[in-house]
């Protein structure tokens, strides 16, 4: 897979959400997590992160949307459900991306949308935790930068010879 993406949040308070994400980020590959004015409980984050992904993704705790530092050419994508956000199954993901969702109980901030080079929305009917969130836009971009052939038209899988899925790491 070409490129490569980081994930955070704005203001998340929960750790447990955080805990959440942090795994589910490394799991699929992120090369960075970060957070926004995040709550200072947020360092309990430990609990829920069973993969310790402190150790293994690098880890950016910005204070403020005018303080965040992204790589030359990583585009911020913003998770949130406005008007004028594109659906994600919609959506071409830029190969070096930055994602980032907003806070458990409201939306990001005017300042971090306007450093938005895309918005993006989950077409749900209604807000979804962060934690599964994240996890969907990030198995989203694995779809459509994995290198994975078109599903077959009919219901199940391709042969057993044909299935050529990455191998998961243990």
């Amino acid at each position: 897979m070409r490129g490569y993406f980081g994930i955070g949040a704005e203001e998340i308070s929960k750790p447990m959400n955080l805990g959440a994400l942090m795994r589910t980020a490394n799991a699929f590959g992120a090369s960075f997590f970060f957070t926004i004015n995040a709550h200072p409980k947020v360092r309990e984050a430990y609990n829920s992160d069973t993969s310790r992904s402190f150790d293994h993704v690098p880890y950016y705790p910005w204070d403020s949307p005018e303080t965040m530092l992204l790589p030359k050419g990583c585009q911020l994508v913003g998770v949130e459900l406005t008007d004028d956000a594109v659906e994600l199954p919609r959506f071409q993901h830029p190969q070096a991306a930055a994602y980032i969702l907003g806070q458990e109980r409201g939306s990001l901030s005017p300042a971090v949308i306007a450093r938005c080079a895309h918005v993006v929305q989950i077409p749900t009917k209604f807000c979804l935790n962060v934690g599964l969130a994240g996890a969907l836009v990030m198995y989203d971009r694995l779809l459509a930068h994995g290198g994975y052939p078109a599903r077959p038209i009919m219901p199940g899988g391709p042969p057993p010879e044909m299935n050529t899925k990455p191998k998961a790491k243990g």
